[in-house]
Formats: C-alpha cells, sequence, structure tokens
C-alpha cells in the first residue's frame, strides 16, 4: 500500500528516517549516530516535502516530493515544480513494482497540482527505471556544480 507520509507523526517520522538510514547504509558503513532521528525531524519540519510510504504492512519504501512554488507574476498563476529525491525501497521488497507505484503517486500528486514539471539526479542504476516512467535527459536546465 502507497499512503503519504504525515509529517506531524511520530510513527511515519521512525518509518522515513529507519529507511533513510537503511539507504544509507547500502553504500556503505554509517557510523553510529544517536542524534539522527532528530535531526531528521529537524529537516523535515524545515523543508517543504511531500512524502509518501509504501507499507507491506511494515514500511519499506519512501519517496520525497521537494516543491519549489514560483514567484508569482501579474496575470498569472502561481506555478510550481516538484524535485523527485530518495526514492528507496528495502532490497528485498524490490522488482515487485513498490518503486513504480511510489513514483506513479508522486507523478498523479504533480498532475493534480499542476506542476509545470518533475525533476530529478538519477543515479546511473537508477536511469532506466526513471526512463521507463517517461523521464528524459534535461535539455533546458543548466546547473552549477559547487
Amino acid at each position: 500500500m502507497i499512503r503519504l507520509a504525515a509529517s506531524d507523526s511520530d510513527h511515519d517520522l521512525h518509518a522515513l528516517a529507519a529507511l533513510r538510514r537503511a539507504s544509507t547504509e547500502e553504500t556503505g558503513p554509517v557510523a553510529d549516530d544517536p542524534g539522527f532521528e532528530a535531526q531528521f525531524a529537524d529537516w523535515l519540519a524545515r523543508n517543504r516535502r511531500v512524502l509518501w510510504l509504501a507499507e507491506a504492512p511494515a514500511p519499506i519504501g519512501m519517496l520525497n516530493l521537494a516543491v519549489f512554488e514560483r514567484m508569482p507574476r501579474p496575470g498569472r498563476d502561481v506555478g510550481c515544480w516538484g524535485y523527485i529525491g530518495n526514492a528507496y525501497v528495502l532490497p528485498a521488497h524490490r522488482n515487485r513494482g513498490v518503486g513504480r507505484a511510489l513514483l506513479d503517486a508522486a507523478i498523479a500528486h504533480a498532475r493534480t497540482h499542476r506542476f509545470a514539471r518533475l525533476v530529478l539526479a538519477p543515479t546511473e542504476r537508477s536511469r532506466p527505471f526513471y526512463a521507463r516512467a517517461g523521464f528524459v535527459p534535461a535539455e533546458s536546465l543548466l546547473v552549477l556544480e559547487l
């Protein structure tokens, strides 16, 4: 089941932080960080994010969408766009449609709220996944790597 995570829910906060820890551990050893969950909660409170959880019934995946609202212009609706980040599914649940269901939820949300675009920075491993969902290389954006 895919559902919106509630940023004011301790249960969801613990689940999201645990999934973030699990995703980090896949790339190598992680130092013991007893303050991580508090840091995660503070980050979540400061950032405008829409987050989804995949559950079966325990949390098995997540995806977050950073929402950027454009500056208003006279005579035009305020538009927005989204940045998809931190899509993650526990290894035991991969290749079963969970990641696609999370991504589809984010895309549906963006369409419903009339986003101008969704962008992301895929890993080499995730490029085919996003391409199957219709994402293409950006040609209209510029980037300054710092």
